[in-house]
């Protein structure tokens, strides 16, 4: 079986003209990601998650609307473009997707501010996804972002992430601090769970139009309002989504938001396929 698979990036794929292709594509959209963020998210996309997801989102929808639409057989989504896929699946009204990921930044930013002791800590190199759980098991951390055989995010007290990264670097991997407000995709983020599992209870979810994968599962989505409350603190199991989506039949891998960050993560876990980007 020959497949295309849709990808939706998530945080840290924003770019300084993102903005451009929004207002270009859709003006709609970015008049209401100022209403509904308050302001134009994206002067300030690099100052906090809170301005940065509902940013990436839009320009994610614009950079699909650029390849025309595309629905593919198949979709995924890294983190935050897991609600960029499901708008575009058919399975979220865009409004609702747009509350939702605005919502869900600002609750991020916020238990990452409240509680003001997490961090993130990504290992690169060969062998990063195999030695990464034992080194967080070590260290009290979590594995936050399993994104490719080489390139690994370790999630959770900032105390810890040095002692991390020097036995990272005695295992040959490099080990670099990311700038972040919070410890994400761990326990440290599970106050913000309750508030958007709320938001979630009150939108209409619908069937996706394509099977939808969930990086929290790497599987279809079941329950979609449960997996997208439950990634707030649970893993990116990115590079096993791909080989799902592989096994699944997709051998041609479409990126449609901002930069080239997917079709990188692609390159590393994947051979022989095919690659596009909007």
């Amino acid at each position: 079986m020959s497949a295309t698979a849709v990808l939706f990036p998530g945080q840290g794929s924003q770019t300084a003209d993102m903005r451009d292709l929004v207002a270009e594509r859709r003006p709609d959209l970015l008049a209401l990601a100022a209403q509904v963020v308050g302001e134009d998210p994206f002067p300030r996309a690099e100052q906090g998650t809170d301005f940065a997801q509902p940013a990436i989102f839009c320009a994610s929808l614009a950079g699909w609307e650029a390849l025309g639409r595309p629905q593919g057989d198949l979709m995924a989504g890294h983190s935050l473009g897991e609600l960029a896929a499901l708008v575009a699946a058919g399975s979220l009204r865009e409004r609702d997707g747009l509350e939702l990921v605005t919502l869900r930044g600002r609750l991020m930013q916020e238990s990452g501010e409240r509680a003001g002791d997490g961090g993130m800590l990504a290992l690169l190199g060969p062998g990063a996804a195999a030695g990464a759980p034992e080194l967080a098991e070590a260290h009290g951390l979590s594995v936050a972002n399993d994104n490719s055989p080489q390139q690994v995010v370790l999630s959770g007290p900032k105390a810890s992430l040095p002692r991390a990264a020097a036995q990272a670097g005695e295992a040959g991997l490099r080990a670099t601090e990311l700038p972040v407000s919070g410890a994400f995709h761990s326990p440290m983020m599970a106050a913000a769970v309750p508030e958007f599992a709320a938001a979630l209870a009150r939108v209409e979810i619908s069937p996706p139009r394509v099977q939808v994968l969930s990086a929290v599962t790497a599987a279809p989505f079941d329950d979609v309002r449960a997996r997208l409350a439950e990634a707030l603190t649970s893993p990116v199991r990115w590079r096993e989504t791909l080989l799902a989506l592989r096994e699944l039949g997709a051998d041609r891998f479409v990126e449609v938001g901002p930069g080239r960050v997917l079709t990188g993560l692609v390159k590393r876990t994947l051979k022989d396929v095919e690659l596009a980007h909007a």
